[in-house]
């Protein structure tokens, strides 16, 4: 999978594609982050990348020349498979399926606005869609834009260990993941589950799963709606509502 960012800021984004799991990805050829900095594509001789919003208005709008020329510099490198996207609040809320949908593509394009937005042609000419990450405001769009590139890395097959790391927690389940716990088997006067300490499997199995009911329903009760629950888990949703 490959990832391009257009920024205007670079060093925001492989502060964090350079660490940790994005980072041994990338090592290992599995992803390859690729930062552009619009700046360097201005025109402009003092470097100006924004202008002031033809009719009047507060604020300043990134222009159009140096976000295209930045993304026509490595435009045809990349593959067919690709989408360009813009992180914007008039987008779609970014979720797990999202991210899903999103793992399939051989190239995500990324361009992170800044002050009041962007010229509107920038998005006629370049833009696939549109992404927010939720209705709150940010300076700039590095962060949500690192948000999804974390989100949908987690999912190329090589980056975790194995599946089971992305398929069986919270969200990508489609219920919150059950508590855990590591030694000491206590701490103070709390302890560890017995069921956890016995090694019989079909018991944790069982521990485990009713667990994760009862903290969706009690943090999220609205992913029950869309979960896949058993018969079993019904009857024992019914129960917890009794009490």
């Amino acid at each position: 999978m490959r990832f391009d960012v257009m920024t205007l800021f670079p060093e925001m984004i492989t502060s964090i594609t350079d660490a940790s799991i994005l980072g041994r990805a990338q090592k290992s050829k599995i992803i390859s982050v690729n930062v552009h900095n619009i700046r360097n594509f201005t025109k402009d001789k003092h470097r100006k990348v924004d202008d002031t919003p033809y009719g009047g208005g507060m604020g300043m709008l990134m222009s159009v020349q140096p976000v295209v020329d930045c993304f026509n510099s490595f435009k045809d490198s990349l593959p067919v498979n690709k989408r360009v996207i813009y992180l914007s609040p008039k987008g779609s809320v970014f979720n797990h399926e999202k991210a899903i949908e999103l793992s399939k593509y051989d190239s995500l394009v990324f361009l992170c606005g800044h002050y009041e937005g962007i010229d509107k042609r920038i998005e006629t000419l370049i833009i696939d869609e549109q992404i927010s990450i939720g209705d709150f405001v940010l300076t700039g769009g590095e962060l949500p834009a690192l948000t999804i590139i974390d989100s949908v890395s987690r999912l190329i097959p090589g980056v975790l260990p194995d599946s089971v790391c992305y398929e069986d927690e919270s969200i990508a389940s489609g219920l919150l993941e059950y508590p855990q716990y590591t030694k000491p088997a206590q701490y103070y006067n709390l302890k560890v589950p017995e069921v956890l300490l016995g090694g019989n499997h079909e018991d944790i199995r069982k521990w485990r799963r009713r667990s994760s009911l009862e903290e969706t329903l009690t943090h999220r009760p609205d992913l029950l709606a869309k979960a896949e629950l058993t018969k079993e888990d019904i009857l024992y949703l019914e129960t917890l509502n009794q009490q």
